[in-house]
């Protein structure tokens, strides 16, 4: 892709992007303007580069890799799909493709190149001429889905990862990212390097090693850590909650939050304001996810209606819904299986009783009427001893002349 004539507008690093050894990784696209200068070797999903970029490094793609005229690696090429090598090409070491290659005119590849698919010799089209090209034939033979299919899946802006674009003219390596447009960084990104930009807008959980340098307004995110100066020379800095700054800030106003640390020294022309407020628009999705986590782990922990609780929210007093214990329910049991001394007025078996009582009565001397409150076991012992003194009476000879038997 040529970007002679249209320069990207500025340094953009989505999020996850790190610097691993001397290699820059990321899961999206990386996007190179023309004229540029990339210190390091480059990982990523598709790599595309402009005219007369200088790698210092390798190259690995999962998919395409398009390097326009002139343009310089200084080791490897590996391209998961396809490759496409623009006229005058440098290779300093090999290249290898899984798909089809289409190379230029005078390509140098110093270790010999491999591919799998077809191998093109000739000056690929720039992409943006073949593009008008493939869909002008596609309008004229009456296509126009597959037309509008084609752009769709190149201007798709719903993909996961946002790609690594560095604008026109710009340098990165270890030593600093210089460019001349606005610079921003997505979250959870780790570089190393002094970033050089005309605004520098730091996301989230970031860190960097090396210093932050611009002609306007430096916004540091939450959680980051920069490991360096933070200067400004026409413009404001503002630095959210839980920043660390391990040098010093100069600028003209500085906002700084009430739980940020800076390690140096504040120099400020204007006003140095203490905040509680967040510097970046864009919305937190951790902190978003963190309170979702809290409100689901107290929405758990709140008591259910009914487990003491009233549901006006008092609690329901202990001794009425408690259990009874073994010992009240044995005890409750017990009782239930004892019979009542007392019955009830107008019971079948008090009147039994009390007509018993009368006859008894009737037929003993006197008409006594037994005292109650002779005990039971005393009873028990009077008819054991009544039976013991009484006389068995004599049984005399059965009808058939038999005499009965002693024993009985």
């Amino acid at each position: 892709m040529l970007f002679r004539s249209d320069p990207l507008d500025e340094l953009s690093i989505p999020d996850g992007t790190t610097v691993e050894e001397h290699d820059l990784v990321t899961d999206g696209d990386v996007l190179v303007g023309g004229q540029s200068t990339v210190e390091f070797g480059v990982r990523g999903r598709n790599v595309i580069a402009g005219e007369r970029v200088r790698f210092g490094g390798h190259i690995e793609a999962e998919g395409d890799c398009r390097l326009d005229m002139w343009c310089d690696v200084a080791d490897n090429v590996l391209v998961g799909e396809d490759a496409y090598l623009g006229e005058r090409v440098h290779v300093g070491g090999q290249l290898k493709v899984a798909g089809d290659i289409d190379i230029g005119d005078d390509v140098d590849i110093e270790e010999g190149f491999e591919a799998n698919g077809w191998i093109v010799i000739r000056n690929p089209m720039p992409t943006i001429v073949f593009l008008f090209v493939y869909l002008g034939q596609l309008l004229r033979i009456g296509e126009e889905e597959a037309a509008e299919n084609t752009l769709s899946e190149l201007l798709d802006t719903d993909r996961e990862d946002d790609p690594i674009v560095i604008p026109r003219g710009a340098t990165v390596g270890d030593d600093a990212w210089r460019v001349s447009t606005p610079a921003r960084m997505g979250d959870d990104c780790r570089i190393h390097g002094n970033i050089r930009a005309a605004d520098v807008t730091v996301g989230r959980d970031n860190v960097i090693f090396g210093s932050l340098r611009s002609k306007g307004d430096i916004v540091v995110g939450r959680g980051s850590d920069v490991k360096g100066n933070v200067t400004t020379r026409n413009g404001d800095v503002a630095v959210g909650p839980g920043v660390k700054i391990w040098g010093d800030i100069a600028a003209e106003n500085v906002q700084l939050h009430e739980n940020a640390t800076v390690d140096g020294t504040i120099r400020a022309s204007g006003e140095i304001q203490l905040h509680t407020d967040a510097v970046l628009d864009g919305p937190d999705e951790d902190a978003e996810a963190m309170a979702e986590m809290a409100a689901e782990m107290e929405g758990a922990s709140a008591p259910v209606a009914g487990d003491g609780v009233a549901e006006d929210g008092s609690e329901e007093d202990a001794s009425a819904g408690a259990e009874p214990d073994d010992g009240e329910s044995a005890a409750d049991e017990s009782s239930e299986d004892e019979p009542n001394d007392e019955p009830a007025e107008g019971d079948p078996a008090e009147v039994e009783s009390e007509s018993a009582v009368d006859e008894s009565s009737k037929d003993r001397p006197g008409g006594d009427v037994p005292d109650d409150s002779v005990s039971e076991g005393e009873t028990d012992r009077e008819s054991d001893a009544d039976a013991a003194t009484e006389r068995p009476e004599t049984t005399g000879d059965g009808p058939d002349g038999d005499h009965p038997d002693p024993a009985t």
